[in-house]
């Protein structure tokens, strides 16, 4: 059984301490890649290392995270643009982008530009997009409305929305859905709707060392606990364990073009 992580923070210091370790956890439970999105210019040395230590399992995205876009965004987008330009080769998707309400709204206008931005280049470069959307379906609806076209294909990462959303998301050309932890957890609306999403359209995910997955749920997530998300998904889908780890597993790997 293969199975994909397609967002993993595994560079994050909370594995300074047994990063290898998690990545063998990880490949013994059959999650054979793992998927990095970038956060800022501070991430991009530590995502590079991690990937030239492990380049058969980690596989980097190069984007600007929307809560660090603060007073000095166009500087932050302007390292970002090079490193990705300058080593498209390497980078598997613009990730992770979109626009977060829930921290902080100060820099709301400047977060629909950055994320307009980075579509371009996705766009431009034929690559996927990682959306990071929290508390913000609308805003980041208003900018895809704008620039949705057959160029540009990507994944909502961490859905966690409604029918409706769903709904809307369909349709737009390309998009699939990350489902994560919260998918798992007891009061979680997600898998009553899951239905409504095409299985063509899932993919599985961690974004550890966040949000982990029930039976973890509270301790640092990894990415071998995307068993759990696949495990939980072929209950709520009637399948087996099998055919949704197969099916995840070609749906990223057509996505993210692996």
């Amino acid at each position: 059984m293969k199975i994909i992580d397609t967002h993993t923070h595994i560079y994050d210091e909370k594995f300074d301490e047994d990063r290898d370790e998690v990545i063998d956890r990880a490949i013994n439970q059959g999650v054979e890649k793992l998927l990095l999105p970038n956060i800022d210019s501070s991430t991009i040395p530590l995502m590079k290392e991690v990937v030239a230590k492990h380049p058969t399992v980690c596989f980097p995205m190069m984007g600007l995270h929307p809560t660090s876009v603060n007073e000095t965004f166009k500087q932050e987008l302007d390292t970002i643009k090079t490193e990705l330009y300058n080593n498209k080769e390497n980078y598997i998707a613009v990730g992770e982008i979109g626009i977060d309400l829930y921290w902080d709204k100060t820099f709301v206008e400047e977060q629909k530009y950055v994320f307009a931005e980075q579509i371009k280049w996705a766009k431009e470069l034929g690559l996927p997009i990682a959306i990071h959307a929290r508390d913000s379906f609308d805003e980041i609806f208003e900018v895809l409305d704008i620039h949705d076209d057959e160029k540009l294909r990507g994944v909502f990462h961490c859905f966690s929305g409604t029918e409706k959303e769903i709904k809307k998301i369909l349709g737009y050309h390309n998009f699939y859905f990350g489902i994560g932890g919260v998918f798992t957890f007891k009061k979680s609306h997600l898998p009553s709707i899951i239905h409504h999403i095409p299985q063509e359209k899932l993919i599985g995910e961690t974004d550890s060392p966040y949000l982990a997955p029930t039976p973890k749920r509270g301790k640092r997530n990894e990415s071998s606990y995307t068993y759990f998300i696949v495990e939980k998904l072929a209950e709520s889908l009637n399948l087996t364990l099998k055919e949704v780890a197969t099916l995840t597993t070609k749906n990223a790997t057509t996505l993210f073009k692996l």
